[in-house]
C-alpha cells in the first residue's frame, strides 16, 4: 500500500525500487521469466522529492544500440536526485526499457526480429493469436507507468507500489540515425472512442508546452491515418499519450551505438527544462552544471511548422549520393540526391515533393527501386488534433 506521510507525499516503488520522500533508489522491475531460469529485469531508479508533485516517467534504450537515450536517462535522474530537498513529485526512470536489444547492441532483441516498440496497448488492435512475449514485456511496463493493472493476471502484473508511481507525463528516449539532427517528435493527439474532440485539444495544449520545455527543434508526427498504418500508437509514447491520455514525447538524440557527449548535456537539460514546466523543480533551483534547454542545439533552418517524413523515393536501383546534408533547408523541387550506377553513370535524380529541411540521411550506399533516401522534416500544415479514424494525408 502507499505510505503517506504527514505533508501527503508518500512512498514511490516500481518493482524493487522503493523511495521514501527525500530520497533516490534503485532496483529492478520483473517483466518475464527467461527459459534458462531467472527473469528478464528491467533497471529502475526513483528519485522521490521532499515535497509532493506529479511524477515524470523517463525511458530509454527500447532499442538496444540507442545509447544517447540510455545515457540521458541515467544522467536526467541523478541530477534531479541531488536536488530532492528541492524537488515536488518524483522522477521514475527505466534507462533500458529493452535489455535483450542491449545485449545484443542492436534495435530488435532476440525474441523477434520486429519493432519491440510496437507492442504497446492499444485497446483497438485485434488479434487472433495470444500475445507473444514481446508484447506481454511492454504491456507489464505500460501498466508500472500508468498505474493500470494490464489485461494479464500473472505475477509480474502489478509490481508498483501505491499510485505515486503513476506518469503525469514521459519522456522516451530515443537516437535516429547516423548524421541526424536531434530533434523532439510531437505526436498528433486523437479523438473518438478514447476521449472527445475538447478533451484531446487539452491533452495535446499540455503537450506542446513539455514538448517546447525539453528545448530540441519540434517535427510532428506522420499524419494519423499513416500514424496508425505504422503502429505508432503503439509505441511507448504513442501508447502513453493516446491510449492513456498522459502526456508522451519521445526526444531523438543523433546517432545510434555511442553516446554523443553534447546532445547527452541538451538532454538532460531538456529533461530538467520538463521538470520544470511540470512543477517539480523551481528553475531557482536547477543546478549550475545544467545549462538552458536547446543550447548548444542549432534551430531548425525553417520558420513553418514541419512533420517527419521518410523518402523522397528513389524510381532506379543504383548508388546513392546525397546533394543535401542533415540540418539542411530545401525547397520543393530542389534536387535531394542522384543515383547512379556502380560505375558512375547516372540513373535517376530525387528532388524534393515539398519545402522542409534534413534530418538525415538513409543508411547505406545501396538503393532499390522504392527505397527512401533520406528521413526529412517537410511543411505541415495539418491539425494537432484529429479522428482516430481520418483519410488525413
Amino acid at each position: 500500500m502507499d505510505e503517506s506521510d504527514a505533508d501527503g507525499s508518500g512512498t514511490v516503488a516500481v518493482g524493487s525500487a522503493s523511495a521514501d520522500p527525500g530520497t533516490l533508489d534503485r532496483g529492478r522491475l520483473t517483466v518475464a521469466d527467461l527459459p534458462t531460469g531467472g527473469a528478464e529485469r528491467l533497471p529502475v531508479a526513483v528519485a522521490n522529492g521532499a515535497a509532493d508533485g506529479p511524477t515524470l516517467w523517463l525511458t530509454g534504450g527500447v532499442h538496444g544500440d540507442e545509447a544517447t537515450g540510455v545515457a540521458v536517462v541515467q544522467d536526467a535522474v541523478a541530477t534531479l536526485g541531488d536536488r530532492l530537498g528541492e524537488l515536488a513529485g518524483a522522477v521514475v526512470a527505466v534507462p533500458v526499457v529493452s535489455p535483450a536489444g542491449l545485449r545484443r547492441n542492436a534495435r530488435e532483441t532476440y525474441y523477434g526480429d520486429e519493432d519491440p516498440n510496437r507492442h504497446f496497448p492499444d485497446a483497438d488492435a485485434e488479434s487472433a493469436r495470444p500475445p507473444e512475449i514481446q508484447e506481454r514485456i511492454d504491456a507489464r511496463l505500460y501498466a508500472a507507468i500508468t498505474g493500470e493493472s494490464p489485461d494479464d493476471p500473472s505475477e509480474f502484473a502489478v509490481e508498483t507500489v501505491g499510485t505515486d508511481a503513476a506518469a503525469d507525463a514521459l519522456i522516451d528516449c530515443h537516437t535516429a540515425g547516423v548524421g541526424s539532427e536531434p530533434f523532439a517528435i510531437r505526436d498528433r493527439v486523437l479523438y473518438g472512442d478514447r476521449r472527445t474532440e475538447a478533451e484531446a485539444t487539452a491533452l495535446s495544449e499540455a503537450l506542446g508546452r513539455i514538448v517546447d520545455a525539453f528545448g530540441l527543434p519540434v517535427v510532428r508526427e506522420y499524419p494519423a491515418a499513416e500514424y496508425v498504418e505504422e503502429s505508432l500508437q503503439r509505441s511507448t509514447a504513442g501508447a502513453v499519450l493516446n491510449e492513456a491520455g498522459i502526456p508522451a514525447f519521445t526526444a531523438e538524440l543523433g546517432a545510434h551505438s555511442v553516446v554523443d557527449d553534447a546532445l547527452l548535456d541538451a538532454g538532460v537539460a531538456g529533461v530538467v527544462g520538463v521538470a520544470v514546466e511540470l512543477g517539480l523543480l523551481d528553475d531557482r533551483d536547477v543546478p549550475e552544471s545544467v545549462g538552458e534547454p536547446g543550447v548548444g542545439v542549432d534551430p531548425a533552418p525553417v520558420e513553418f511548422p514541419v512533420r517527419r517524413f521518410r523518402g523522397p523515393t528513389t524510381d532506379a536501383a543504383g548508388l546513392v549520393r546525397h546533394r543535401v546534408s542533415a540540418g539542411d533547408a530545401f525547397a520543393e523541387g530542389d534536387v535531394l540526391a542522384d543515383v547512379v550506377d556502380a560505375a558512375g553513370a547516372e540513373r535517376a535524380t530525387v528532388r524534393a515533393d515539398s519545402d522542409g529541411y534534413a534530418l538525415g540521411r538513409s543508411e547505406g550506399l545501396a538503393v532499390y527501386e522504392g527505397d527512401p533516401i533520406g528521413s526529412l522534416a517537410v511543411r505541415d500544415d495539418g491539425d494537432l488534433v484529429v479522428p482516430r479514424e481520418t483519410d488525413e494525408k
